[in-house]
């Protein structure tokens, strides 16, 4: 990440330095994952969807302690496995939105909140500002991203913010974690990290863009 990319790394001191924590990011591009790894104090793992578990990526992820993910159904493996990575005192990332999005926290799943409450472990929000390139039109008024040496991949050497928020409990401390407790926990969780993203927008002077 620091080769190709000059990565900033802000608040990087708010990561409990032991102990069961999530770190919880906005995606809107592939390169968020492995920036987060690269950049984290801690070492990260990431549920990965099961696609990408293919050739040599295959032995590489494991390697590095990431978890495979069928997105498609509930995979109880892979809940098992990320409940172990707090269970053991590790670092679980995970990005609430599902999918590549805009990034920006509006549409968030309850997987964050059943990992938080079910383990007690703290919330770390973090955004990653600048994986996406500014977009353009070309001659004919086709959207375009500007400044790609390769297709998909920021501009090399551009800058990459990584801004790590204050940690937060999800739960409301009673310890229940009924449908509605998850759903209460999901909307505190959306609140915190939409404000962070605001913050962390202002502080690197990228407002109004991913």
């Amino acid at each position: 990440m620091y080769g190709l990319w000059r990565p900033r790394v802000l608040g990087a001191w708010r990561i409990p330095a032991s102990g069961p924590v999530i770190l919880a990011g906005n995606h809107s591009h592939n390169l968020d994952g492995p920036m987060l790894i690269g950049t984290s104090p801690r070492p990260v793992h990431f549920l990965v969807k099961k696609e990408a578990f293919v050739g040599p990526l295959d032995p590489f992820l494991r390697g590095i302690g990431q978890l495979k993910v069928d997105r498609a159904s509930a995979d109880r493996a892979a809940i098992t496995d990320a409940l172990g990575v707090l269970e053991r005192g590790g670092v679980l990332g995970i990005f609430p939105e599902g999918t590549r999005g805009e990034g920006d926290f509006a549409s968030l799943r309850a997987g964050l909140a059943y990992f938080a409450v079910r383990s007690g472990a703290p919330i770390v929000p973090v955004a990653v500002l600048g994986t996406a390139a500014p977009k353009g039109r070309d001659t004919l008024g086709r959207e375009q991203r500007r400044g790609r040496v390769v297709r998909g991949l920021p501009p090399l050497r551009s800058r990459i913010d990584v801004v790590f928020g204050d940690p937060f409990e999800a739960g409301d401390g009673s310890g229940r974690r009924t449908r509605a407790a998850l759903d209460e926990a999901t909307v505190r969780i959306q609140k915190r990290l939409g404000a962070h993203l605001a913050d962390a927008r202002r502080l690197t002077g990228r407002h109004g863009h991913p």
